[in-house]
């Protein structure tokens, strides 16, 4: 019996072509392994050989979803692989995006094995998860020499037929799935045994662990709205025509601050929205739609509120990142308080 075939998916950066200027680089396999393919080919030894790498831009997976997955999925296809494994992508939220919907387009339309490895935080965990197997990197690319071991020990796991047992166990991100499975101990008294652990101040791991939320305390009212100067914060993607900072439509790595001084009403003319993931048109034809511009400027001639903030902050909460967005709103939140600004309106699509 011959080696086990696999097809490493990756993007423009692990391939070696460029960063953020050459996401846009389109679907092609490479002449010969890059860096990253060849490391995981040396870890998965004797059995396991990388027979191709697949590469293609953050940019153009995600801006050209039908053609880049049809364009991926032929090009793994002639490779006719047992195995597909996409990524990692770490913290790389488009990158994760991509490497998701081909294991997933790969399992559902080649039903052969697959899976990717990422950040938890990266988006692509959140809609993918159900659908395949994510082993847990850490946030960049610096955890590389830990995520090489890992990816290679669960590809040789998964492609041989052996049991995929826990989340814990395999080093898997956990899937939201739930399985049955025998216990030597009743759940009641699992469940006190656990409960008389919390309270002594001990460790102990649940069985059913809950999403951990921020709480926001609620700041205080406004005294006196007339006074007050206020500003816009919008994560529907609206930019001055053109997207002079090229703010990504999915995945967002930045967000801009732009100057709205001269503007009583935005339209076609000056303003669109640069997101992703919902129908523009509308947001196109008058931007106002998103962020309210028209109406404040109505409200500050009318003594309403007591002036609009000369600038707005804006990116795409498509897919971005919490780690990204966490930077974004401390970034913002300074600049805000910096220029003496009392109340904030946050709009999103």
């Amino acid at each position: 019996m011959g080696k086990a075939k696999v097809v490493h998916y990756i993007n423009q950066f692990f391939a070696g072509i460029g960063g953020e200027e050459k996401a846009d680089t389109k679907p092609h396999i490479l002449n010969e392994l890059p860096p990253v393919s060849a490391q995981l080919d040396k870890a998965l030894g004797e059995e396991v050989e990388i027979v191709g790498t697949v590469v293609c831009g953050d940019s153009y997976f995600n801006e050209n979803l039908d053609e880049a997955k049809v364009e991926v999925l032929d090009m793994i296809k002639s490779f006719e692989p047992d195995m597909v494994i996409a990524g990692p992508a770490f913290n790389a939220g488009r990158y994760g995006m991509a490497c998701g919907a081909v294991v997933k387009m790969v399992q559902e339309e080649l039903g052969i094995k697959a899976f990717t490895a990422m950040y938890d935080e990266n988006p692509g965990v959140d809609v993918f998860k159900k659908d395949a197997y994510i082993v847990r990197t850490k946030d960049s690319a610096a955890g590389m020499r830990t995520a090489i071991p890992a990816v290679a020990k669960f590809a040789l796991k998964l492609i041989s037929g052996e049991e995929i047992l826990s989340p814990a166990e395999e080093g898997y991100i956990e899937r939201g799935i739930r399985v049955n499975a025998p216990a030597e101990e009743r759940g009641s008294m699992r469940a006190v045994r656990m409960l008389i652990q919390k309270l002594k101040g001990e460790e102990f791991v649940t069985e059913y662990p809950m999403p951990a939320f921020d709480r926001v305390a609620p700041n205080q009212p406004i005294k006196d709205v007339t006074k007050a100067k206020i500003a816009i914060v919008t994560s529907g993607g609206i930019v001055p025509k053109g997207n002079p900072d090229r703010i990504e439509s999915s995945s967002a790595s930045k967000y801009g601050k732009y100057d709205i001084s001269g503007f009583a009403d935005l339209t076609e003319a000056d303003h669109e929205t640069a997101h992703g993931g919902y129908d523009p048109v509308y947001a196109n034809l008058d931007a106002d739609r998103v962020i309210p511009v028209d109406v404040l400027r109505e409200m500050e001639k009318n003594g309403e509120i007591g002036e609009l903030f000369q600038y707005f902050y804006t990116t795409v909460g498509n897919g971005t990142s919490v780690a990204n967005s966490k930077q974004f709103a401390a970034e913002i939140a300074k600049d805000l308080l910096d220029n003496k600004v009392d109340a904030v309106i946050l709009t999103s699509t």
